[in-house]
């Protein structure tokens, strides 16, 4: 399983471990330091953040604080080349738009994580709060007794705690997981 994450804009100040250095919304609700080890080694197995400043790095490998946009056009064919690499049974788009354009997974085998709620009963597209709730699934992800291989499998994982949706893959249009935040 391959879970990719984007960095987060806000940033501690001191070089340390890509997981702690990225200090936004997202990486606060998958909340590192109260993982158990199995889950931190699962995590450092399984995640991929995408970074403008130092392509892909994983959540233990260490970074300096930094401030920079992502070149997609620059980035695009390392970052591609990496991960095609990877070879992944099952991947896990937690990625914001702006880091989507650097590697288009195969749309069979990704599940892109959207984020919604409900507003006077009708569902919309929430921005920032979905950070929030794309680190609470990476972490459900990281702490479940199994580790979904199919998409139907993440569906069943997530659904124990979010009302969620799966939207099949069609031509390359990868799975959805629409999920509804609290």
């Amino acid at each position: 399983m391959l879970i990719l994450l984007p960095p987060s804009e806000k940033k501690a100040a001191v070089l340390g471990p890509a997981i702690t250095v990225y200090t936004g919304v997202l990486y606060a609700a998958l909340d590192w330091h109260h993982l158990n080890k199995g889950a931190q080694k699962r995590a450092q197995s399984w995640i991929v953040i995408i970074s403008a400043k130092y392509g892909l790095v994983r959540p233990l490998d260490e970074i300096k604080p930094y401030k920079e946009k992502i070149d997609t056009k620059k980035m695009r064919k390392p970052i591609s080349a990496e991960l095609d690499a990877l070879n992944a049974d099952l991947i896990i788009d937690c990625r914001s738009s702006t880091y989507q354009g650097v590697w288009t997974p195969p749309a069979r085998k990704c599940v892109e994580i959207k984020i919604f709620t409900y507003v006077d009963g009708v569902k919309k597209t929430i921005t920032h709060m979905s950070k929030k709730t794309r680190g609470e699934v990476t972490r459900m992800l990281l702490q479940s007794k199994t580790v979904p291989t199919t998409p139907q499998e993440l569906f069943e994982i997530v659904s124990t705690q979010f009302e969620c949706v799966l939207l099949e893959y069609s031509g390359n249009t990868p799975w959805v997981l629409e999920v509804i935040a609290a």
